[in-house]
Order: C-alpha cells, then structure tokens, then sequence
C-alpha cells in the first residue's frame, strides 16, 4: 500500500513537471508561428466536381481504347463549347460540404465555426450545407456549442443535412438533430441520449496511510463530489440531481429540434444502427455522404469548405501530447459528459 501511496504521489508530480513544459513549448512554438505566418490558419476550398471528374479521367484512360477515348473528348469539347457561347447560362445551386470530427472536448469546433462563418458570406436559400459528422460525444458545454454553431446555418434559412457515416451519438447525436435531413450509412451508429459521469475517489487510500485532505468550499453545493475528499450522500443526491437535469435538458433540445420524436422511448441512453435508427425516427433516410455528393454533383456545384491550421511538425506533435495530457487530468475531475 505504501508503494502505491508513493506511486501516485510520483505520478501526480510527473504529470505537474510535463504539462509545465508542454504549456511552456507550446507557448514557443504557438508565438513563433504566429510571427512566421502573421495567421493562425486559412479557408480551403476545393470543388467536389473538379474531384470526381479526375477520378473518371484516370479509369476511363486506363480501361478504354484510344478510340473510345478520342470520342469522349471529342464530345466534352462539344459541350463545352456550346456552355461557352451561352452569354447567360443558368445559375446552378450549390452544396457547401462540412466535416467534424469530434473528440470528448469537441476540439475542432473553432474550426467549424470559422468554416461556417466563411459559408454564410455567401450562401443562399437555394443553396445547402451539408455537415459529415463523427462524434461518441463528449463534454456538455462543448458540444453544446458545437450544436449552436449548426444552428446558425438554420436561422439563416440555409438548407441543412448532417451526414453520419460512422457514429453520432450522444453530443454528436445533439449535433446531428438540428438539420433539417440527417443521414445515416446502413451501420451508423445513432442515439445515445443520456448524460453520464465518472471519477475515482481515493479518501480511504489516503485515510489510511494517514493522509488528511480538507476540501475548503464557501456555498453549500460549491463542490458536491470530490476526488481526495470523503463523499457525502447529500453530495451525491445533489450531482444526481444536476446530471438529470443536464438530461433534461439535452431531451428538450432534441425534442425542439426534431418534434416527430418520441423522446420518451428514445432518450435512455441506447444507440442503435441505421435502420433502426429510422424506425425510431432518429435518422430520415439511409445513405452515406459520398453518395450523397455523388448524386448532387450531377446538377449542382459542389464544394467542400475546411479550415487548415498553420502548425509545424513539433507543434502537432505537442498538441497531441497536451491532448493526452488533458485527458488524462480529466479523469481527476467529475465532469458531466455526454453518454457515449
């Protein structure tokens, strides 16, 4: 017991000692950058049509004859030019393509919300943004967040689908309930609407190595749960009480957003896959993204928005190990998240 009393308070130093110097590095490197590129990221904008059009060009050169290939040409040329002499030709509506990724921090909502700030400038009724996300969920704020930054492209009236191809579940499932069309692929995995919270509590490893550890609070509920501290029940009931209350809040948020729902039957924490995910009337319709884009390629412009940070090598390198480091702190803290 005394060897695992020492390890922790080993650990507990070590972890201290290295997101000091993360914190410091990053510091460097962030200031750096910022000196070297006067930005901290730029907007990508790449037309999707563009894209499948290469793809065709290298299998039709690889699996057809020289003549075949010559009549192909041939007629593109034709229609080409005819496009050209058109003085006036008709506008074509267009597709804005989104991704997201999520992590437990919702990390990458900066991102998000730079690339629908840059869409909005431009975007029209007629027009639609379609939104690839991937998320088990995460933090309640932060993925709150994330959900606002979607619904911003509904207030202007801007058509909105949310494309699943993997999983949407929890705060990636709020994310998801606010388009007007949610997509799934056929084993997608949807739902998950429940909070939950855990945390360890070493009060009597420390109780009995003779370790005394005041937790010091002004207002009754000021800390309810506690890591080194001794847990009351009354604290208990009260952290209960806060995470239903986040669940209450999560279940009216979905319901406003999709009112066919039963929320009843659906808001117990259970995810289900695509199909079943339809009968619940979680998802509107089976399909996966690409081909989605595919089918919109044919009579719209398509074009696929991603904010790029400007990060060297190192700086990847440190953001990912003050990730690991984030998330291994957490684990001292009873944090409210989304089920995922």
């Amino acid at each position: 017991m005394e060897f695992l009393y020492q390890y922790l308070l080993f650990l507990a130093q070590a972890v201290t000692v290295v997101v000091a110097i993360v914190a410091v590095l990053a510091a460097f490197f962030s200031f750096g950058q910022r000196r070297a590129h006067g930005s901290d990221g730029h907007l990508e904008v790449t037309q999707v049509n563009h894209r499948l059009d290469e793809l065709r060009y290298t299998v039709e050169d690889a699996v057809c004859s020289p003549a075949q290939l010559k009549q192909q040409r041939k007629e593109e040329a034709k229609q080409e030019k005819k496009k050209a002499k058109n003085k006036h030709p008709e506008a074509r509506a267009r597709l804005y393509v989104l991704g997201f990724k999520g992590d437990i921090q919702a990390s990458k909502v900066d991102h998000l919300r730079r690339e629908i700030t840059a869409v909005l400038t431009l975007a029209e009724k007629s027009d639609e943004v379609l939104v690839r996300v991937e998320s088990p969920g995460g933090m309640v704020p932060h993925y709150g967040l994330a959900a606002s930054q979607l619904h911003r492209i509904r207030k202007k009236g801007v058509p909105l689908t949310v494309a699943v191809d993997k999983v949407a579940a929890s705060g990636g499932y709020m994310m998801a309930a606010v388009a007007d069309k949610v997509l799934s692929a056929p084993f997608a995995l949807v739902g998950s609407i429940g909070v939950a919270a855990e945390m360890p509590n070493i009060h009597r490893l420390l109780e009995k190595n003779d370790v005394d550890w005041e937790v010091l609070t002004a207002g009754e509920f000021k800390r309810t749960m506690t890591v080194f501290g001794e847990n009351t029940e009354e604290g208990r009931r009260k952290f209960l009480e806060e995470l239903e209350d986040t669940h209450a809040l999560f279940k009216e948020f979905v319901a406003e957003q999709r009112p066919g729902l039963d929320i009843t039957a659906v808001a117990t924490g259970e995810a289900w896959y695509g199909q079943r995910a339809i009968d619940r009337h979680l998802v509107d319709e089976i399909c996966t993204s690409d081909e989605y884009l595919v089918d919109a390629c044919v009579d719209r412009d398509v074009f696929e928005v991603r904010w790029v940070e400007h990060k060297k090598p190192i700086e990847r390198l440190m953001g990912e190990a003050q990730g690991l480091l984030q998330k291994a702190s957490s684990v001292l803290e009873p944090l409210k998240r989304f089920r995922g």
